[in-house]
């Protein structure tokens, strides 16, 4: 059943239209950014977002291409960091599978349009996509006992890791891809470790992470790794593994360069994840054929009926293709789904677990102004705005491999 909420809706929208943008957001900061947008778009409030596109054109961000490399240095999005084990002790937190926000994000105001939702009789309506696709909810059947296991997964992990799960859903999402203790599952781009953590625990002792960074002769391409860095690089492949078993028990782990793939691996393994990765591969497809040598090798490692999944920032349908080829950090669904396609695999199902509609970015901003990087944008407003936005819109996806039958 849609939800109307009429009454609390034009409460929120007036007061909106009567104050500015960022009262609007003190106002609801304790709703997901999903509900805000809701009241926004559905209210006329497009005047609001219009009024913030053109004081962020008016401010002259300079692009992350035109910045030095000193700047970007300082401000690495998570694929620049490599693996830092902080040795932090896990907290007793838990996490109940499907929640999306700490109780300690829940303001005063929402409980009280909780309440007034209940005494309408309402419930929540989808709120508009800003690619404007439908989305389609399907799922492995993921057993009760796995889910159980990744609860307690999560529950022990650092702070540091569990602040990320109100924007990236880990339960949802790797419950979405069908991960299951025991596989055998490669991780791109592993970076920080923050899904590492995750799967090497969650996998267990009979499972196997496998982390695929970037080819060693991809990184001079991003033309701020200084000569240390693109050294330390070549050999990370070897101290990769090491370092996540020092997180403790779990997984085998084993690791490679993306367009070096042991032979042994091939049709050995369950999924092949791309979380926030691919931009990259895309970004330079045309000097290396980075992304169609990837998704080859994923192709020839998955068992038949093996599963692709894929977490990406997602830009607009409308944007230009040049403004969507990664350099960014968006890429378009539809590309995703045609390099997909290309390499062989088949749609098999789309979540909305990871949209954030909230982000709209013009073809003047890049995925880097938001959290959790949130480069410097030198003007307070606007840095708290992109702030109040959360993490980019991304795209869940996810392919399989056909079976030899199909």
């Amino acid at each position: 059943m849609p939800f109307r909420l009429e009454q609390v809706r034009w409460m929120i929208y007036l007061a909106a239209r009567q104050q500015s943008l960022s009262i609007f957001l003190w106002l609801t900061r304790g709703l997901t950014t999903r509900w805000r947008m809701v009241f926004l778009k559905r209210k006329g409030g497009r005047a609001h977002m219009l009024a913030l596109e053109q004081r962020r054109a008016s401010l002259s961000i300079p692009h992350r291409a035109e910045q030095t490399s000193k700047q970007r240095t300082a401000s690495l999005s998570e694929h620049e960091n490599r693996l830092q084990l902080s040795g932090e002790q896990p907290s007793g937190l838990g996490l109940v599978h499907g929640t999306r926000m700490g109780i300690g994000k829940a303001s005063r105001l929402a409980v009280t349009l909780a309440v007034v939702a209940g005494l309408l009789g309402c419930e929540l309506e989808a709120p508009l996509v800003p690619n404007e696709t439908p989305v389609v909810n399907t799922g492995l059947v993921t057993e009760a006992s796995d889910i159980e296991q990744l609860n307690r997964v999560l529950a022990e992990q650092s702070d540091s890791v569990k602040t990320r799960y109100a924007f990236r859903h880990p339960a949802e999402t790797l419950s979405f891809f069908g991960i299951k203790p025991g596989m055998t599952v490669v991780e791109t781009d592993p970076g920080a470790g923050w899904y590492s953590r995750i799967l090497h625990s969650y996998l267990g002792k009979s499972g196997q992470l496998i982390g695929a960074d970037f080819a060693v002769d991809m990184y001079p391409l991003f033309d701020y790794y200084n000569e240390e860095e693109l050294v330390a690089q070549s050999t990370w492949s070897e101290r990769w593994p090491s370092e996540v078993m020092t997180l403790g028990e779990g997984a085998r782990v084993e690791a490679f360069y993306l367009g070096g793939m042991p032979n042994a691996w091939i049709g050995e393994v369950d999924a092949f994840l791309f979380v926030r990765s691919l931009h990259n591969l895309e970004a330079f497809e045309d000097e290396g054929g980075y992304r169609t040598r990837a998704l080859s090798e994923a192709f020839r490692a998955l068992k038949p009926g093996g599963i692709v999944g894929v977490v990406q920032h997602m830009g607009p349908e409308s944007h230009s293709d040049e403004w969507a080829s990664g350099e960014n950090g968006y890429l378009k669904r539809s590309a995703v789904i045609a390099s997909m396609e290309t390499a062989g695999f088949v749609l098999d199902g789309e979540s909305d677990i990871n949209l954030n509609p909230a982000d709209v970015p013009s073809e003047s901003e890049y995925v880097w102004r938001l959290p959790p990087t949130s480069e410097e944008v030198g003007d307070a407003e606007l840095a708290e705005a992109y702030a109040e936005i959360g993490e980019s819109n991304r795209m869940t996806l996810r392919f399989r491999k056909p079976g030899a039958d199909e």
